[in-house]
C-alpha cells in the first residue's frame, strides 16, 4: 500500500493527475481529461439545463481533432486560421441541433445521436489514418508548454528535484469555466436555462423564448465542445477516427456526480467540477495500482453514477413531501 501511494504522489507531482484531474476535460475525459474540464462539465451541464442531453461531444471532439491535424500536416494551413475553422464549425454544428431540438422539438437525443453518427463519419471521410502533428511549429511549442506551479515540488530517490506544471490547456479551461460560472450565475441567459429546466411551461408565461434559449444553450454547448477540442488536440497532438470514444458518456457522469439533474434546472459547474476531480482521480488511482484492470475505474464509476442517481431520486422525493 505505501509503495502504491509513493508511486501515486510521483505520478502526481508530474502532472499527470492535474492533466488530467483539473483539465476535460477539457468538455471535458480533458489527452481524455484534459479537455474534460470544458468537456466533462461545461457541454454537458448546459445542455442539461435546459432537460435535454448531448452524447455528440465526443465524435465533434474527434472530428475536430481530425481537422487540425489534416489541415496542417497535408494542407499546412496556419494553426490559428485552423482553430478558428475549427470553432466556426462548432457554431454551425449547434445552430442545427439547437434548430431541432429547440424549433422542431424532435428528443434531444436522437437530435445529438444523429450528430454523433454524422461528426464521427466525417471524421472518416477526412482520413482514416492516424495523423500525427508535428511540422507546425507554433502548435507544437504551445503543446509542449509547461507552467510550472509555485508548490508541490520534491525530491525523488534519484536526487532530482520533481516540479509540477500544468499546460497551456488547463489554463484554457480553467478560464472557460470561470466564465461559464458568471455566465450562469449573473446573466439573464444564465438564469433563463435554469428557468427553462425546471418548467418549460413557466418559463414561457414569464415571458421567456423558450425555443431561443435551447437554440443558443446548443449553439454554446457545441462552440465550448470545439474549444475543447482544441485542448484535446493539444494533448494527442494527433488526429484519428477513434479518438475521443465514450467521451460523452465521462461526461454525462461527471455532470450526475456534480449534482446535476437529467432532468434539468440543477445543476452547477463548481458540483461538476468535482465530479471531473472524483472520476479522474478514481482512473487515476485504477490506472496507477498495477494490478488492477483499467475497467475497474469503469466499474467503480458506474457505481458511484448509481449511488448519486438514486440519491437525487431519494431527495427529489423529499422536497415533494415537505411542499
Amino acid at each position: 500500500m505505501k509503495k502504491f501511494f509513493e508511486e501515486f504522489k510521483a505520478f502526481a507531482m508530474r502532472g499527470n493527475v492535474l492533466d488530467m484531474a483539473v483539465g476535460v476535460v477539457i468538455g471535458g475525459a480533458f489527452g481524455k481529461i484534459t479537455a474534460s474540464l470544458v468537456g466533462d462539465i461545461i457541454m454537458p451541464l448546459i445542455s442539461m439545463l435546459t432537460g435535454g442531453i448531448d452524447i455528440s461531444v465526443g465524435s465533434l471532439v474527434a472530428m475536430d481533432c481530425m481537422i487540425l491535424a489534416v489541415g496542417m500536416e497535408r494542407w499546412n494551413m496556419n494553426a490559428v486560421l485552423l482553430c478558428i475553422l475549427v470553432l466556426a464549425i462548432g457554431i454551425v454544428f449547434g445552430v442545427v441541433q439547437g434548430f431541432c431540438v429547440g424549433y422542431l422539438n424532435i428528443q434531444p437525443f436522437i437530435v445529438t445521436m444523429a450528430g454523433m453518427f454524422f461528426a464521427r463519419g466525417m471524421t472518416a471521410v477526412i482520413s482514416t489514418e492516424q495523423i500525427s502533428i508535428s511540422s507546425n511549429a507554433f502548435f507544437v511549442k504551445l503543446a509542449n508548454t509547461k507552467i510550472s506551479l509555485p508548490f508541490g515540488s520534491y525530491t525523488n530517490n534519484k536526487g532530482v528535484v520533481q516540479v509540477p506544471f500544468i499546460r497551456v490547456s488547463v489554463i484554457v479551461a480553467l478560464l472557460v469555466l470561470i466564465a461559464v460560472f458568471f455566465m450562469l450565475r449573473y446573466t439573464k441567459f444564465g438564469r433563463s436555462l435554469y428557468a427553462v429546466g425546471g418548467s418549460e411551461q413557466s418559463a414561457t408565461m414569464m415571458g421567456l423564448d423558450v425555443k431561443k434559449t435551447k437554440l443558443k444553450a446548443y449553439v454554446l454547448s457545441s462552440f465550448l465542445c470545439s474549444i475543447g477540442g482544441i485542448c484535446y488536440c493539444l494533448n494527442t497532438m494527433s488526429g484519428n477516427v477513434q479518438q475521443a470514444l465514450g467521451l460523452e458518456m465521462d461526461a454525462i457522469a461527471s455532470s450526475v456526480i456534480g449534482g446535476t439533474l437529467l432532468t434539468g434546472g440543477v445543476g452547477n459547474v463548481i458540483g461538476s467540477f468535482f465530479g471531473v476531480l472524483i472520476n479522474g482521480t478514481i482512473s487515476t488511482l485504477v490506472k496507477t495500482n498495477g494490478k488492477l484492470l483499467s475497467s475497474w475505474s469503469n466499474i467503480a464509476v458506474a457505481a458511484l453514477l448509481c449511488f448519486f442517481i438514486v440519491l437525487q431520486s431519494i431527495f427529489a422525493k423529499i422536497k415533494e413531501k415537505s411542499k
